[in-house]
């Protein structure tokens, strides 16, 4: 399903609650849906119909830039959220195709107006 009531699926893997709480929150603010896993095997499941993903970096239970391989390997765009000091994990997550890796602190300053501008640029016709 790619849209519930006109609304784009986002799919957001965080393993932590906290976080994937705050991303589901943003997402639902700027008028997405959002479709929280904490796994890269329920990110696989979840693809289907969604337009866009966003991964937390700073996983245990998973690799995160493997993680973005998968999603845009499913045709999803994806941006990512980390630590703002870990610049080689950073780099990582661009080079398998994030189009973005913001801050944590970004994400909780301004996250709803930071994931609606990349939202429109995910929903938009390519």
């Amino acid at each position: 399903m790619t849209n519930v009531g006109g609304a784009p699926r986002v799919v957001v893997l965080a393993d932590d609650f906290i976080w994937s709480t705050r991303l589901v929150a943003h997402l639902r603010h700027v008028g997405a849906t959002p479709v929280p896993v904490s796994s890269v095997a329920a990110l696989e499941r979840e693809a289907a119909g969604a337009v866009g993903a966003v991964v937390d970096l700073t996983a245990l239970r998973y690799d995160g830039v493997a993680a973005i391989g998968v999603a845009r390997r499913a045709g999803l765009r994806v941006v990512a959220v980390g630590q703002h000091d870990d610049v080689e994990l950073r780099k990582r997550a661009l080079a398998a195709g994030a189009e973005r890796v913001y801050a944590y602190r970004k994400l909780f300053d301004d996250g709803p107006a930071t994931l609606a501008g990349w939202l429109d640029l995910a929903v938009a016709p390519r």
